[in-house]
């Protein structure tokens, strides 16, 4: 096997067949893939479970496909995220087309989706998600709530572009504007001037010279929505300061937010009014997103939600 691997180091990568399932796996090890990247790539792309790909090594690999999977197993070994490579990325149960257009959707977030779901909103309660991407939150809300009436906003429209496919291959109907953050809704396309239950966002939280940025998945994905100024709270700060303007009485915010940023959040959240200020953990146990209740004038009545 050792010599073998060395023939292909030795030889250029397009040189060698990818006769069987064996072969692919072989190849995927002298690139020096991580296994369960190349067994997710192989199988994918062929169209076959990864217990058919451990079971049956010498199973035949069409010719015709073989030249698709060569080039996404050196396009993973140069780096570019898998996700990428295939075209899709799973999140909260759902299947969501990529791009290099927009942030691969992470199981972290999936602790914001969580934090809203747990709110308990009123039926067709309108919610907004504010820097949506490939509309990974908005549409994870709407299948989970249906009722609920989801606006989602992007400055970018070549990631609206890939939201919008997202909403149409899912049959998931959400609203989507263009614009930076609450700009969009000053846009005579937002159709209504109601206020909002919930506002959701997970917003670029990266500093700017962080050495993360350089390394791994994160280098091919777009800045615009890594990195902020002000040590990464940059936006977080501006959504803390202007989200209660568009929330309704007891209205909430849930931020996404870096490892050590909870405090910082919090402490911004408390700055701009918001009551009922905490966090919530993610599956690692790091408090992930920060969040708040808009603060109600004294003629108002009620409590907001409690979240236990």
């Amino acid at each position: 096997m050792v010599a073998r691997l060395d023939m292909i180091s030795a030889a250029h990568s397009s040189d060698f067949r990818l006769d069987t399932l064996s072969d692919a796996l072989t190849f995927a090890r002298a690139l020096k893939l991580d296994s369960s990247d190349a067994a997710i790539l192989i199988s994918t792309l062929l169209g076959i479970s990864r217990a058919v790909l451990l079971a049956f090594s010498e199973r035949k690999i069409d010719a015709a496909i073989q030249p698709a999977l060569r080039d996404a197993l050196q396009r993973r070994s140069n780096g570019e995220p898998v996700a990428y490579i295939l075209g899709f990325q799973e999140f909260f149960g759902l299947r969501l087309s990529v791009s290099t257009a927009v942030l691969i959707p992470r199981a972290d977030t999936e602790t914001l989706v969580q934090g809203v779901l747990d709110l308990a909103l009123a039926p067709n309660s309108r919610v907004l998600d504010l820097g949506t991407g490939s509309g990974a939150i908005a549409l994870a809300l709407k299948a989970q709530r249906p009722d609920l009436r989801l606006l989602a906003t992007d400055a970018s429209e070549a990631a609206l572009s890939i939201a919008r496919q997202n909403s149409a291959a899912l049959g998931l109907p959400v609203q989507f504007l263009c614009g930076n953050w609450f700009d969009a809704l000053n846009s005579r396309e937002s159709g209504t001037a109601d206020k909002f239950a919930a506002i959701v966002s997970n917003p670029p939280y990266i500093a700017e010279h962080d050495p993360h940025l350089q390394q791994g998945d994160l280098r091919f994905e777009p800045a615009s929505a890594l990195w902020a100024a002000q040590q990464g709270m940059a936006d977080l700060l501006t959504l803390c300061q202007y989200a209660s303007d568009y929330l309704q009485p007891h209205g909430a915010l849930l931020l996404e937010h870096g490892y050590d940023q909870a405090s910082a959040v919090r402490a911004a959240l408390t700055d701009s009014g918001f009551v009922r200020v905490s966090s919530l953990r993610d599956l690692s146990g790091i408090e992930r997103v920060s969040l708040g209740f808009a603060a109600v004038s004294n003629k108002m009545s009620g409590q907001p939600p409690d979240l236990g």
